[in-house]
């Protein structure tokens, strides 16, 4: 059992930054891999960036290469997401998520939702133009 909490999500401006956290409790953090994921109201819940369980292998959508950065600390048990140069496309609820079954980053695999067995309740980000 894997319990997830995010936080760090709020209202900020076209080009502004926000940094997203997870903090994770229960099956032991390290052993597998953490994804972050966004809804829109209305819109599917899409895949925004997955880790590998030591961080050295990371996945990003397209939509947000070279903007957002995933990490994770291994020894807080947590990860994070640093979204810059924020956009208003970029409003959603932004949701982290465990695959407990995986260690390592598959780019068929972790831009997936359904292979992700827990979820956090999710933060609200938006951003305004």
């Amino acid at each position: 059992q894997v319990q997830l909490v995010e936080s760090g999500g709020g209202l900020v401006q076209a080009g502004g930054s926000l940094r997203l956290s997870c903090a994770a409790s229960g099956r032991t953090f390290s052993s597998y891999v953490m994804g972050w994921f966004r809804q829109a109201p209305g819109k599917e819940r899409d895949f925004v960036a997955a880790i590998s369980w030591n961080g050295g292998s990371t996945l990003y959508a397209d939509s947000v290469k070279g903007r957002f950065t995933i990490s994770r600390d291994n020894r807080k048990n947590m990860v994070y997401l640093q979204m810059n140069s924020l956009k208003p496309e970029d409003t959603a609820s932004y949701y982290c998520a465990a695959d407990i079954n995986y260690s390592g980053v598959l780019y068929g695999r972790h831009g997936n939702s359904y292979e992700y067995d827990y979820w956090g309740q999710g933060t609200q980000v938006t951003v305004s133009s």
